[in-house]
């Protein structure tokens, strides 16, 4: 499908992923809502094969680490070829660089994300990136999670399906994107549906009732209790 947007209409979301598994895309993107909104141009997705600008008869991208260690490191100059094919110059998506020791990715980033451009994003692999072409391409790490993936796909695909799902006319209801973990620093409530009764576990008679004013303060106190509870140091951020 064509990238180019219809007359008068917005430019879709663009994302270009770079990756020694391009195989890897879109995978679950492919699929639901993101996937819908793919195929209806609404967001696009280009993954490019690092390796294509990897030296040599073998292709290498990798060497072994300065001053020694286990592993070896993604280099430079392969790296900073491969970004610089994929985007030019004054191209104004933010470069981003999936790695365990970013700044961890929250809900207040992932809608401003999603309010922009798009995203050139890069996948690390082997033991790290050469802290060269982090700081000559200007590269925002960011992590997902306290732990470490064998690679930046997985954490890509999580990156590019929390910004696409905020994308204008992606979910049926625009307070679907606004009533829920981690929207106003708080975890959301919890959810019922039929049957009232269930193994003896009935709905709170507030949700039952009928009176909005009521079942929105019933929400709000749950919010907060599950995010005592759970996370409370997204309470602590809160002002005072």
């Amino acid at each position: 499908m064509s990238d180019t947007p219809l007359p008068g209409a917005a430019p879709p979301w663009r994302a270009t992923v770079l990756t020694l598994y391009p195989e890897m895309f879109p995978g679950p993107l492919g699929h639901s809502l993101s996937g819908d909104a793919l195929s209806r141009g609404t967001w696009s997705l280009e993954a490019r094969q690092i390796r294509e600008h990897g030296l040599g008869r073998h292709r290498s991208v990798d060497d072994t680490p300065a001053g020694g260690g286990a592993g070896m490191v993604l280099r430079c100059d392969v790296l900073g070829g491969a970004i610089d094919a994929a985007a030019a110059p004054d191209d104004p998506r933010p470069r981003l660089l999936m790695s365990p020791r970013g700044k961890p990715l929250t809900q207040s980033r992932v809608r401003a994300l999603a309010e922009g451009p798009g995203a050139i994003i890069v996948c690390g692999r082997f033991e790290g990136v050469d802290e060269r072409v982090i700081e000559a391409r200007h590269l925002e790490e960011v992590s997902i999670g306290d732990y470490v993936l064998s690679g930046g796909e997985i954490a890509a695909v999580v990156l590019i399906d929390a910004c696409v799902r905020l994308l204008p006319g992606v979910m049926g209801k625009h307070a679907s994107g606004v009533e829920e973990s981690f929207e106003g620093g708080r975890l959301e409530y919890p959810h019922y549906t039929r049957p009232r009764e269930w193994e003896g576990r009935t709905i709170p008679d507030v949700l039952m009732g009928g009176n909005h004013a009521a079942i929105a303060r019933w929400r709000a106190e749950r919010s907060l209790a599950v995010t005592r509870a759970r996370r409370p140091d997204l309470l602590d951020r809160e002002e005072p």
